[in-house]
């Protein structure tokens, strides 16, 4: 069955290494047939969250920005993928302020049953030292209803640009995780 993933790259540097691997994800699903939209939101204006809750009343964001044309995208995709490099031993500031962003779509109802993917790339190469930034994918994931979580995609030990090419075994599980998506 045909499925519409949308690929969220929060890495600023294009071609980094959460980048690459959201790349051989993106074509492991397009070889099984699937339709594939990748979004770096690098390349997007999107503010932080006011905390105003005008989107409690009226369903949209007060804020005009790019947000509001990923929204509807998010609801229409069967399977989101969020990438993010850490900083800190944790999602990077980007992809945490996308996450607030989605507020307009809370209650989060629509998205039951969706498949939901985290990607992220660490210069550490201990797993247990990614387990905040899970932690923080996790925390948003509470807040959805019956999310289907697949298996963290772990780019550890890959700092500068390139780094992730020294482990082909990550980017063939990010192919495989797109090919079974």
């Amino acid at each position: 069955m045909k499925k519409s993933i949308l690929i969220l790259s929060s890495s600023a540097r294009k071609g980094g290494n959460s980048d690459t691997l959201c790349d051989a994800y993106a074509q492991g699903a397009k070889e099984a047939g699937h339709e594939v939209e990748k979004i770096r939101l690098a390349e997007l204006h999107i503010e932080p969250c006011l905390g105003c809750y005008a989107c409690e009343k009226t369903g949209k964001c007060a804020q005009r920005d790019d947000m509001a044309a990923l929204l509807p995208k998010l609801v229409r995709a069967d399977v989101i993928v969020l990438a993010s490099p850490v900083y800190f031993y944790t999602l990077c500031g980007r992809l945490k302020n996308f996450i607030d962003r989605t507020l307009p779509l809370y209650p989060y109802e629509g998205f039951a049953g969706k498949k939901w993917q985290l990607i992220i790339s660490a210069a550490e190469d201990a797993k247990e030292n990614m387990q905040h930034a899970i932690g923080d994918f996790m925390g948003f994931m509470e807040c959805m209803e019956e999310p289907v979580i697949a298996e963290p995609i772990l780019g550890i030990g890959a700092w500068k640009i390139g780094d992730i090419e020294d482990k082909p075994e990550v980017i063939a599980q990010a192919h495989a995780a797109g090919f079974s998506a």
